[in-house]
């Protein structure tokens, strides 16, 4: 077992993961809204009080905050980083609205917002390219092991059979099915199997199985108990790893929405979920690992930046990607008093969050214990 990375790796960690994150995701804003006219006031890494920051030949503040957890983009029109209208965009003087990113049409708007979570796709799209290119990528579906007295060996699946598919869902690669399989712990699937040329359908419980990482840290997996007839890597072209790269990022997705679905009907413990010490903690042990190892941890965050942020929570993108949404349907804004209650609401949620997931973070280091144990 490795011993956790120090503190000093950790924060430099984090902080590596992280800025690149806000920055490509606060860029996509930037990008699209100087691409329709609409000038930024400040591009901002961080929150608070500034720690550096310089402006550029067109009036953009651009500036590291010395919180690091997040990040804006302020248009012109916008009266907070949350680009809240400074009533509804009626103040801002005639000689800047053409500018103002509040009197642009919506869908513009929606795109502008929209921009932010892509470019975190986009992010990991890249990264998994770049991995599948360089590395190669994985296409073999056919078992080469069945584990005694597992699941697989339950349902009658042999060595040679080609897994094609579980409960409908394709799986072209043992990626698939490892993706599929872990976040099912006891859930009971049916399997598409190719043996020969005859196509055989079997059903099998996944098992559940607890396995500790390099760190000692103890995680619950579902185990279908396959391994595959061949590990090797297949290189591939830049043409061929994009497709396959955007394939991958979107079943990432796919996991982490029904994890999320999972959490909320109650299949998984809401204290599976991690907050930013948590967080800080794996881009640590990550770091410590090696290179590639941290950036595989980036690409997976981006997707969870990316994703988060479609999240139709006021304060978040997706909240204003919903206001939108309705005023293209309305064609009149939603009222500023309904968006204020709705932000402050927004906060709150996103506020008591980010203390659900800190007092998790704190039990998973132990510190609960070591404090009843100091008590008693």
């Amino acid at each position: 077992m490795l011993e956790q990375p120090p503190i000093w790796l950790i924060l430099i960690a984090f902080i590596c993961a992280l800025g690149p994150l806000v920055f490509f995701h606060e860029l996509g804003h930037y990008l699209v809204g100087r691409w329709f006219g609409v000038g930024a006031e400040v591009f901002s890494i961080g929150f608070g009080r500034e720690i550096i920051g310089w402006n550029d030949s067109r009036g953009t503040r651009w500036k590291i905050g010395w919180l690091p957890l997040g990040g804006y983009v302020r248009f012109v029109g916008d009266m907070n980083p949350a680009s809240a209208p400074a009533l509804g965009g009626e103040d801002v003087p005639e000689e800047l609205r053409a500018s103002s990113f509040h009197h642009k049409p919506v869908w513009q708007r929606f795109l502008i917002v929209l921009a932010g979570p892509v470019a975190n796709f986009l992010l990991a799209i890249l990264i998994i390219a770049a991995f599948f290119v360089t590395f190669g990528s994985p296409q073999s579906n056919v078992v080469g092991l069945v584990a005694p007295d597992s699941a697989a060996a339950g349902a009658g699946i042999q060595p040679g059979d080609r897994i094609l598919s579980i409960s409908g869902r394709e799986t072209e690669t043992f990626n698939d099915v490892k993706n599929f399989v872990v976040i099912r712990p006891g859930q009971t699937v049916v399997l598409e199997l190719q043996r020969g040329d005859t196509i055989l359908r079997a059903s099998a419980t996944i098992q559940k199985d607890v396995i500790a990482d390099e760190f000692g840290q103890k995680y619950e997996r579902g185990l279908l108990g396959v391994s595959p007839s061949d590990t090797t890597l297949e290189r591939v072209s830049v043409v061929e790893a994009v497709p396959l790269a955007t394939i991958a990022t979107a079943r990432l997705t796919g996991m982490m929405v029904e994890v999320v679905g999972q959490i909320v009907s109650g299949q998984r413990s809401p204290k599976e979920l991690g907050g930013p010490l948590r967080i800080a903690q794996i881009t640590g042990q990550k770091a410590s690992l090696g290179s590639l190892e941290f950036v595989s941890l980036v690409a997976l965050l981006s997707i969870n930046l990316g994703f988060i942020n479609l999240l139709p929570v006021p304060l978040l993108d997706g909240g204003h990607l919903f206001f939108y949404a309705v005023e293209a349907v309305r064609r009149r804004p939603v009222s500023l008093q309904v968006q204020e209650w709705a932000f402050r609401g927004g906060l709150a949620a996103i506020l008591a969050l980010v203390v659900f997931t800190t007092i998790n973070d704190l039990d998973s280091f132990g510190l609960w214990d070591r404090l009843e144990r100091l008590i008693g």
